[in-house]
């Protein structure tokens, strides 16, 4: 089944480990076969990883790009997994958790990274959230 990638005016993605930049008009790309495809908005950068969540979306990004990648890249993302589980109790956020690892364990890194989003948003919202509650210490 093809792909159909909506792109607007100078949209980078990358395709197969190739950036790519959409010209100056909104575009239209469709791949006919399976290839390795994520868009600016789910790239991220090394610099960006300075959480933890981060730090198990990077790995699985990275695995996802090149297609399981050198072993480091997996050993970082058993340890930076492992320690995310042990931090939460959220039941929602484990069970996110568990479906980013068997996603990785089935070499399926799309969903795992798509999953691993989950995590990132979850801990943006927290993190929002616990500094909205300490803005309001002491004001009034």
């Amino acid at each position: 089944m093809p792909l159909k990638l909506s792109l607007k005016p100078g949209e980078k993605f990358v395709l197969n480990g190739a950036v790519v930049q959409n010209g100056d008009r909104r575009g239209v790309l469709i791949l006919q076969n399976k290839a390795s495809v994520l868009r600016e908005k789910d790239i991220m950068q090394p610099e960006d990883v300075n959480t933890p969540a981060r730090r198990i979306y990077f790995p699985v990004m990275m695995m996802y790009l090149e297609q399981g990648g050198p072993p480091a890249v997996y050993d970082e993302f058993v340890l930076r997994l492992t320690e995310f589980m042990g931090a939460t109790r959220n039941p929602e956020v484990l069970a996110d958790c568990v479906s980013v690892s068997r996603h990785v364990l089935a070499r399926d890194y799309y969903k795992a990274l798509m999953t691993a989003r989950k995590l990132v948003d979850y801990e943006e919202r927290v993190t929002h959230v616990a500094s909205g509650l300490q803005g309001g210490v002491g004001a009034g």
